[in-house]
C-alpha cells in the first residue's frame, strides 16, 4: 500500500485540519473533529446537515458553504459518523428554523441519523437518498444505495434553504429531487482502505464491476472490460429505464469520477452519454463533470441523470460557494 499518510490512526484528523486551513473563509471545524460547519451561519435559515464515512471526498465537507450544507459529519473511512457527531452539528448550526438531515441510504447512516434526530431538542426532519439503480439491497444498505445523486439533492435543497423555504417544504423538495434522480456506476479497479492495507476486492486487468457501490460493494455483475460507448450505453439505459424520460425532456447529466479516473476519460464518457441521450431526443440542459463522490483511489465512474423542471433548474443555477462547487 502506497499512500501519502503519516499513520492510519491520524489520516482523518490530519486531513480535516488541512481542509479547514485551506478553506478557512468558508468552513470551520467543530470540537473533537465531530463536524465541519459553515464559518458564517445565516440566522433564521433551515440548517442542512449531511455526512457519512470519509473516503468519498469532496462529499460531504466539500459541499459545506453558501447554497448547500451548513454542516457535515465525517466518520472514519467508509464508516458512518456517530449520533453524537450529528447531534453536536445540529446544535451548532440550528439558528431556530429547524434542521434537515440529508442521509445516504446505508444502514449505519440511517440508524445513527435517526438516533440523533430523536435526541435533538429542536425540529428535525430527514431526506433519504437512494438513487442507485444497480441493486435493490446490499450488505450495507436497507434498500437502494444513496450515491452520487446525493450531491444533486444537497445542491437543490441547499439553494431553496438559502432562499428561505421552510423545513417541511425543503423535506418535500428533497424527496422530489431524489425521486427524479437515478445513478449507476462502474469500477475498473478496487480501492484500498488505509486501515485494511489491501484492495477491497480483487478484479482482473480485463474485468470491470458493473453497478459497483461507492464502498466497493458488488454491483450487478462482473464482466469483461468493454469500450467506453458500450459501458455508457448499459449504465445510461438502466438509468433511463427507471426515469422514463420522453423525447424533449430536459435533464441534468452528472458524470462522476470515483477518484482514480482522469478528467480526459470522464469527458469522453460525457460524450458517449450525450450521444445516447441525443438519439432519444432527451435534452441535456445542465451538466456537471468531475470527481465529487469518490471511493478513495478507485478507477471508474458513475452516471447520474436528474429529470429537470423549471423549479429544479432555477435552484441548480442558484449561486453556490463551497470548497468543491462554486458558481
Amino acid at each position: 500500500m502506497k499512500k501519502l499518510i503519516n499513520g492510519v490512526e491520524t489520516v482523518l484528523t490530519e486531513s480535516l485540519d488541512g481542509f479547514v486551513a485551506a478553506h478557512a473563509d468558508i468552513v470551520t471545524l467543530g470540537d473533537e473533529y465531530k463536524f465541519v460547519r459553515r464559518a458564517a451561519l445565516k440566522t433564521g435559515k433551515v440548517a442542512l446537515i449531511s455526512g457519512g464515512g470519509s473516503g468519498h471526498e469532496p462529499l460531504h465537507a466539500g459541499f459545506v458553504g453558501l447554497g448547500m450544507l451548513d454542516a457535515a459529519c465525517p466518520g472514519q473511512v467508509f464508516t458512518s459518523p456517530t449520533p453524537d457527531q450529528m447531534l453536536a452539528a445540529a446544535e451548532a448550526v440550528d439558528t431556530g428554523a429547524g434542521v434537515l438531515y440529508i442521509v445516504k441510504n446505508y444502514e449505519g447512516d440511517i440508524m445513527n441519523f435517526e438516533m440523533a434526530a430523536e435526541m435533538a431538542s429542536g425540529d428535525v426532519k430527514t431526506v433519504v437518498t437512494d438513487d442507485d439503480v444497480a441493486v435493490e439491497k446490499s450488505t450495507y444498505s436497507t434498500g437502494r444505495r444513496g450515491v452520487a445523486g446525493t450531491l444533486v439533492v444537497e445542491k437543490i435543497v441547499g439553494a431553496a434553504a438559502e432562499k428561505g423555504h421552510d423545513l417541511a417544504s425543503l423535506q418535500a423538495l428533497g424527496k422530489r429531487v431524489n425521486d427524479r434522480t437515478r445513478s449507476m456506476g462502474v469500477a475498473l479497479t478496487s480501492c484500498i482502505v488505509p486501515a485494511a492495507g489491501n484492495p477491497t476486492f480483487s478484479i482482473g486487468d480485463d474485468e470491470m464491476e458493473m453497478g459497483v457501490g461507492i464502498h466497493g460493494e458488488p454491483g450487478r455483475r462482473r464482466v469483461k472490460l468493454a469500450q467506453a460507448d458500450e459501458i455508457a450505453a448499459e449504465m445510461t439505459h438502466a438509468v433511463l429505464e427507471e426515469l422514463g424520460l420522453k423525447a424533449g425532456s430536459p435533464c441534468l447529466l452528472f458524470v462522476n469520477g470515483f477518484g482514480g479516473t482522469p478528467l480526459m476519460e470522464l469527458y469522453l464518457m460525457v460524450n458517449s452519454v450525450r450521444k445516447i441521450l441525443a438519439g432519444k431526443g432527451i435534452i441535456v440542459a445542465r451538466s456537471l463533470t468531475g470527481s465529487y463522490v469518490t471511493s478513495l483511489e478507485m478507477a471508474g465512474c458513475s452516471i447520474t441523470i436528474t429529470a429537470l423542471d423549471d423549479e429544479i433548474t432555477a435552484l441548480w443555477d442558484a449561486p453556490v460557494h463551497t470548497a468543491a462547487l462554486r458558481w
